[in-house]
């Protein structure tokens, strides 16, 4: 039997992303300058949203790919590795966004030079990891207790401010006072549809099961929408607020300057007459920077196995995009200082813009797709409506990037900056271009893409018994099962080297000319359990190794030439790996031959 109240979770993950330290500031731009005025937009670029991630849960759930995947699937080597380098620095881009918006959050809160915010968030690198260790509904439960926080926060600003009901309705009128306002409306469109959420979304929706009947498929697709409209729409009620709470407050008190997320926090007591509002406004913003790097890490992972089907190491993972964030973000504050650091937000927001339309022009063309959908393909209005939105979208976010990149040209001096930047210019259409009538052109033989290659047929003939085993001890309980399962894997003309490590300071140091207590008692011991394995009639020898224990395994083993390793296992983890080590983890990349492992709790 399968149950539906699991399915919702995965669109709060995605929501993050619309609320995000990026917004912030086009956000307090539109409400400092133009009041309530520029609020229709905030929900026109919500309803585009909505209607692109649902398009990107359909894909996951009709044919069980995430964007990354069906683009391996359908374009070619080439180009898909050109897909994968932009996903990626859209990723890093985010990142950097997130970085920036809780490092300005620590330090509003703390006082702290920014540089330490920076370097602070390399920390939750391992908070990602303990939450992924946890599973998928622990992870999404405290992304929706961070946007808990995120909302309250804002709902009591709002409060405390006061805006006028009617004004804030009067705001849902479309209208666009000036090209400023226009400007401000193409930013808050353009900075809403993040490229990484569609990666993410395609992919978190196959974490809920289901059966693969019609009936069940369609019940998922509606089911997911209204996960995805009700986490979006608490997505735009927190972009409203920031909106609203700098309309009541700068707008209506003259303040049309404000634009800057530390410019707004020093002038909300100002105006609120208490510290509170400010103090909840700088935890927001670390809420949302922590909630929206999570996030952006989870679609790294998916872009990642996706077009290269490569699967590292979390934390490898991890590092090296937030690492790519840092460095510039770092680099920018320790040379021109903290002054620039809305520049590099809004940066970061520019190539953000120039990635989406690589990532939504795919989208539909999957969803479109006959052949691959059946009869869950999206309906001729759908379809149109996908294709309107692409189009103004890739308008705004370019007419947005050229008006940005229009003063450095009107500069002079940088000739071959200049001149890098129009071939890059060349090459990025070009790759839109051809990403947009691809699929239209040439149509592929379909072929199936995982993580893995397809298993190749077995010729498979029974395993020999192993002639030298070499057997891991600590003069433990666990020692008797251990040597036990290692003579079960040998014949009565098997040698078995019974290995010991001495770890103490005087072994480490002289190795064999070391006398000391330690090092005595450990041979002795060795020799005890040799003589017992004799007296059975079992050929056994000593090996007893010092200093760093992986490495003096490591050596021995390939010394003696032996064919198996026994090893046993104690079954600590997490702090207690810092502190024992991962013994068994890393000899195992130092030997070439199998390895049996044997737990605390096994049985004879």
């Amino acid at each position: 039997m399968e149950t539906y109240p699991g399915f919702f979770g995965p669109a709060y993950l995605v929501s993050v992303g619309y609320m995000d330290p990026g917004n912030w500031a086009t956000d307090l731009a539109g409400g400092s300058q133009f009041g309530y005025s520029l609020l229709w937009v905030l929900v026109m670029s919500n309803l585009m949203a909505l209607l692109l991630q649902s398009l990107s849960a359909r894909l996951g759930i009709v044919r069980n790919r995430d964007l990354a995947q069906a683009n391996r699937e359908t374009y070619p080597k080439k180009v898909n590795f050109a897909l994968y380098i932009l996903a990626e620095i859209a990723i890093a881009a985010t990142d950097l966004a997130e970085i920036l918006g809780m490092a300005i959050g620590l330090q509003l809160l703390t006082g702290m030079p920014l540089i330490y915010g920076v370097m602070i968030t390399a920390l939750d690198t391992f908070l990602l990891i303990m939450l992924q260790r946890l599973g998928m509904r622990k992870l999404e439960a405290f992304i929706i207790g961070l946007i808990f926080i995120i909302a309250m926060s804002f709902l009591i600003q709002i409060m405390v401010a006061k805006p006028d009901a009617s004004e804030v309705i009067s705001g849902l009128v479309p209208h666009i006072e000036n090209d400023t306002a226009l400007y401000i409306a193409i930013g808050i469109i353009g900075a809403t549809v993040m490229p990484h959420n569609l990666y993410l979304h395609s992919a978190l929706v196959q974490t809920r099961k289901f059966n693969r009947d019609d009936a069940s498929i369609k019940k998922a697709l509606k089911l997911n929408f209204i996960d995805s409209a009700v986490a979006l729409n608490m997505a735009l009620l927190v972009n409203a607020a920031i909106l609203i709470l700098a309309a009541a407050v700068f707008y209506k008190t003259g303040r049309s300057d404000v634009g800057e997320i530390k410019q707004a926090y020093e002038l909300l007591p100002q105006h609120l007459g208490s510290n509170v509002a400010a103090k909840l406004f700088a935890i927001a913003l670390i809420a949302a920077g922590q909630s929206s790097t999570i996030t952006g890490t989870l679609a790294g992972q998916i872009v990642m196995e996706g077009y290269l089907r490569l699967r590292i190491n979390p934390i490898v993972r991890r590092l090296i995009t937030r690492l790519i964030a840092i460095v510039p973000a770092a680099l920018v504050i320790l040379i021109n200082g903290e002054e620039d650091v809305d520049s590099l937000l809004i940066f970061s927001q520019v190539v953000l813009s120039m990635q989406l339309g690589f990532a939504i022009i795919p989208l539909i063309h999957f969803v479109s797709d006959k052949k691959t959908m059946g009869k869950f393909v999206i309906k001729p209005w759908v379809k149109v409506s996908a294709w309107l939105i692409t189009v103004v979208l890739v308008y705004l976010n370019a007419r947005l990037i050229v008006e940005e990149a229009m003063g450095f040209f009107y500069a002079p001096g940088n000739l071959i900056w200049k001149i890098f930047i129009i071939l890059g210019a060349i090459g990025f259409v070009a790759l839109l271009g051809y990403t947009t009538f691809f699929p239209f052109l040439k149509k592929r033989s379909e072929q199936k893409i995982t993580i893995h290659d397809k298993p190749k047929i077995l010729e498979i003939s029974p395993v020999r018994k192993y002639n030298r085993i070499a057997i891991t001890l600590d003069f433990g309980d666990l020692d008797q099962k251990v040597i036990s399962h290692a003579l079960s894997q040998g014949t009565p003309e098997s040698v078995y080297y019974l290995i010991h490590i001495t770890e103490s300071v005087a072994g480490g140091a002289n190795y064999t000319e070391s006398m000391d207590d330690e090092t005595v008692n450990d041979y002795k011991f060795l020799e005890e359990y040799v003589s017992q394995l004799k007296a059975k009639g079992h050929q056994a020898e000593a090996k007893l190794g010092f200093g760093n224990t992986v490495d003096s395994i490591a050596k021995i083993i390939n010394d003696s030439n032996a064919e198996l390793l026994v090893i046993g296992a104690h079954g600590h983890r997490g702090i207690k790996d810092l502190i024992y080590g991962e013994t068994i983890n890393q000899v195992r990349h130092l030997i070439h031959i199998p390895v049996l492992i044997v737990p605390a709790k096994a049985g004879l």
